[in-house]
């Protein structure tokens, strides 16, 4: 009996375990039992979930583990228990695919009356069973009543009541006044009300900026949207609406989380898995418990959702075969919108819908800038904006100090061999045998049927496809034997853009090339290069002007036969346009661009833009190739998509400004795209209401060899063992995150603390965290990823530790952002501010709540003073060698105490 059958092995050094009758994964009678309920997947994980204490040690998470399946058996035997005859006939099925829980499931099921029936059915068909959408009349445009700083207050204090809060803390109420300014009302175009909010940690920003986003909603009858970076963020905030709305029913209606359409599950792929599970070709069992947790979830989110994000992995299945998010969503854009079966209880289309309706959609950055960019250039053609983000007037953007590099991704374009390959199997569907998906034809033929040039404009589309890459393409531009062998223009481009990355680095290490990847100014241009981008940028031309041609012909279908189209045949045909738009009118064309960019003779750069070549790498072999082409400043496209078309932006974090600055905002408002504003930008900074001085130590460990992967394993060994657990070490670098950990993870199994590290685990970082919150004394290595997704108040981080300093990678785009932002002597303030700000971000993941004690620790000797003024008053920066770091860590966080 174990928790994570796949992680146990881990832990045990040995192969992930195959399904067998002699092995029994509590997590999978979890999932069972209890569908779309939040469980850690560990043996502390199970016991908390069910209502018992922490069990401590090894005897007693054994015990955990049969006390969690025995109450889990216990609650199916209840005559309470939900659904009863749904969940037997599901087991009966899964008795039949040899699950190992099945008898003891189906035995406790029968111990209340099942009724008999001649065809009970397989209960795998969760589709079927799902409540349909309903169309509601539109809801117009939001008014622009004003909110007031006095209402905000009002509202925030009522908000705390219903959070069983008895007073309003006065940061948190000046902090909800102040953020009222973004809701009034902009009394030009082009002039919408900015903030720039800085809110300590523990200052309560959520629900100080949820009272005036509120009044805003209910005054206006519209959405105020809130945006997020990490997922972990979009779940607290959801959590935090209750506050708002109590009634769970009402706080469905009111406030909708939204994700890309990637995020959630395909029913046509969950059918198509599920079918070829019954034939022997997957996983039945997995998909079985993602089919019962589909009837179950709240919104079908299968990435930071309700979604058991640990069921794919518990046991050794392919990955092409695993109930897996990857499997289940629509990640290549083949949906079929209204041809699909599944259409009308489709999750994408029911939260798309609610969203409209709602009064809070709790976003993330990434889906508001790439819909508000489309949006645009639609809004620019003379079409309508697409109804998922045409409400954005109010946006408040929670991680704000994540906005640059937010924009920095959705405003870049990348020609990859992975990337042609994508779009070539966006248009001709899978082309290996057994491979699921549907080609354009398959999705668009029937639309056309009627009219010949849409025919025929489809299937040039469909031909022309064949020049781009197809599948295995990096073995044929960068194979291990070094014999390239390039099929079609585009990879002969990419073939051309590899040699010279070869010879313009010194990273090259044989054939396989750089240990960690390449890259390389783009100009001055090889012969080969240039030569081999003309014929890729013809090849890209052949693609683009049948999909133009294709996307006109249906816009003349929606006009000419806008009297006959039923809904659904207009939605479908709307939807084919979105992703007609996204290729034809962004994609392809900013392809071209790069590729013509080329034939410019001058070796002058463009001011707006870098070009450059880079090849990934992985285990020291290349994996892909790419042009990319990135804005040096991405808050110029964030500025015109997003922040001049709204009418109110608030932007906050707990690290916005940097107080080394003459004017501490400075970096805020050039990251933010809110410098060129014609009306500036307000700002806040709000302090945090906790005593640092008394319940922080930071301290600089002097004495080791940065570079010496064993000390720094040996200084967070004792580190962690000093302070009984409950540490968080974080690496700039993953190789060195993976050579600690090996050193790292027997010396504390030892001690009894177990160790998990991202990259390592067979976990996504999201339930990599989830076990770390839920056990007091686990530690955890991770990077980045997972220093933005902690959130975990109480004894469970205690302790943080930096390998090194995270100074930003000194790449070809930072170079050239440096010199655009801090140019000449500012150069090192650029990166020192940047710096300083991942610093900072770490250190309010250390103290989350007043009666929080935590130790900060950078095993960087060379790490400077001026680094660490970011961080709050109070925290005296203590350098010291390695044993008296361990002596002070062990008095401030007694082991004892500590468990």
């Amino acid at each position: 009996m174990v928790a994570h059958a796949s992680l146990t092995a881990r832990r045990l050094g040995i192969a992930p375990p195959a399904r067998s009758d002699d092995l029994l994964d509590v997590l999978e009678l979890f999932a069972f039992v209890r569908p779309a309920r939040f469980c850690a997947p560990s043996p502390s994980g199970l016991a908390l979930a069910m209502g018992m204490s922490e069990p401590r040690g090894a005897e007693a998470q054994a015990q955990a583990l049969m006390d969690a399946a025995d109450g889990l058996l216990r609650e199916l035997a209840d005559p309470a228990y939900p659904g009863r005859e749904e969940a037997f006939t599901l087991a009966e099925t899964l008795s039949r695919a040899g699950w190992s829980w099945a008898s003891r499931v189906t035995g406790a099921l029968a111990h209340q009356p099942i009724r008999d029936r001649a065809h009970r059915g397989t209960g795998l068909d969760a589709w079927s069973r799902l409540p349909e959408w309903e169309d509601e009349a539109p809801r117009g445009e939001a008014g622009s009543a004003p909110v007031d700083s006095e209402s905000a207050r009002i509202r925030l204090e009522k908000l705390l009541q219903a959070s069983g809060l008895d007073e309003t803390r006065p940061t948190q109420s000046d902090y909800a006044a102040e953020a009222a300014y973004a809701f009034s009302p902009r009394n030009e175009e082009g002039r919408p009300r900015v903030l720039l909010a800085e809110a300590g940690t523990g200052t309560g920003k959520t629900l100080g900026y949820l009272a005036p986003a509120s009044l805003w909603a209910e005054r206006n009858q519209g959405a105020a949207w809130v945006s997020t970076y990490t997922r972990a963020l979009q779940r607290q905030i959801d959590r935090e609406s209750a506050a708002l709305w109590p009634d769970p029913a009402e706080r469905k209606r009111k406030a909708v989380v939204r994700k890309g359409r990637e995020n959630y599950l395909c029913l046509l792929n969950l059918q198509d898995m599920m079918q070829a599970g019954q034939l022997g070709n997957g996983d039945l069992i997995g998909m079985a418990l993602a089919s019962r947790w589909a009837m179950h979830c709240r919104d079908g989110d299968m990435t930071g959702g309700d979604y058991p994000g640990w069921l794919p992995g518990l046991f050794a299945t392919a990955p092409s075969h695993q109930a897996s998010a990857a499997n289940l969503v629509d990640r290549r854009g083949e949906c079929v919108h209204a041809a699909c079966p599944h259409y009308r209880t489709c999750f994408v289309e029911k939260t798309i819908r609610a969203s409209r309706r709602a009064d809070l959609v709790v976003a993330n950055h990434a889906l508001v800038m790439t819909q508000a960019a489309f949006d645009g250039a639609r809004s620019a053609r003379g079409l309508k904006q697409d109804g998922e983000t045409a409400a954005l007037k109010r946006i408040v953007f929670d991680e704000g100090h994540h906005l640059f590099d937010a924009a920095d991704s959705a405003f870049s374009a990348c020609l990859s061999g992975q990337e042609a390959a994508e779009l070539r199997r966006w248009l001709r569907g899978p082309e290996g045998r057994g491979r699921r998906g549907r080609g354009l034809e398959q999705r668009l033929g029937d639309l056309c049927a009627d009219n010949a040039e849409a025919t025929k404009a489809l299937q040039d589309a469909v031909r022309a496809a064949a020049q781009l890459p197809g599948e295995g393409v990096s073995g044929r531009i960068a194979p291990a034997s070094g014999e390239v062998n390039p099929i079609g223009p585009i990879e002969r481009f990419l073939v051309a853009a590899l040699e010279q990355l070869r010879a313009r680095t010194s990273e090259a290490s044989g054939p396989g090339g750089a240990e960690f990847g390449m890259e390389c100014s783009l100009r001055p241009v090889t012969d080969p290069v240039l030569e081999t981008a003309r014929e890729a940028a013809k090849a890209l031309a052949d693609v683009e002007a049948p999909l133009l041609a294709l996307s006109r012909h249906l816009e003349d279908i929606l006009d000419d036969e806008a009297a006959e189209l039923d809904g659904a045949a207009r939605a479908r045909i709307e939807g084919a346009l979105r992703g007609l738009d996204r290729r034809a009118r962004m994609t392809l064309p900013g392809w071209r661009s790069m590729l013509a960019a080329l034939e410019v003779s001058s070796d002058e750069p463009d001011p707006d833009f870098l070009d450059w070549l880079s090849a990934e790498a992985a285990f020291g072999r290349i994996t892909d190739v790419a042009l990319r082409r990135h804005w040096i400043d991405p808050t110029v496209p964030l500025e015109a998509a997003v922040i001049m078309p709204s009418h109110g932006v608030l932007v906050t974090s707990a690290t916005l400004s940097d107080p080394l600055s003459d004017d501490p905002f400075d970096m805020a408002r050039l990251r933010t795209g809110s410098a060129r504003l014609i009306e500036p930008a307000r700002t806040l900074k709000v302090e945090s209401p906790f005593d640092y001085a008394t319940n922080t130590r930071v301290i600089v460990v002097n004495d080791l060899v940065k570079d010496d992967t064993r000390q720094t394993a040996a200084a967070m060994r004792e580190l962690f063992l000093a302070a009984g657990g409950g540490g968080l070490g974080l690496f700039t670098a993953i190789r060195r995150l993976k050579a600690v950990y090996e050193r790292l993870g027997p010396d504390l199994a030892k001690a009894g603390i177990p160790l998990y590290a991202q990259h390592v685990d067979p976990l996504e970082v999201g339930a990599l965290v989830d076990v770390f919150r839920a056990e007091r004394d686990s530690c955890l290595l991770g990077t980045d990823a997972v220093r933005d997704g902690v959130d975990v108040p109480g004894r469970s981080l205690r302790i943080l530790a930096f390998d090194r300093v995270p100074w930003p990678r000194p790449d070809l785009l930072h170079k050239a952002r440096r010199a655009r932002f801090g140019g000449g002597p500012q150069a090192r303030g650029f990166d020192d501010a940047l710096a300083r700000a991942k610093m900072a971000q770490a250190f309010g993941r250390l103290i989350r709540r007043a009666d929080d004690k935590g130790v900060f620790v950078m095993l960087d000797a060379a790490a400077p003073t001026r680094l660490f003024a970011s961080l709050p008053p109070g925290c005296e920066v203590l350098r010291m060698g390695l044993a008296e770091a361990v002596e002070l860590v062990s008095g401030f966080l007694p082991a004892d105490e500590a468990r």
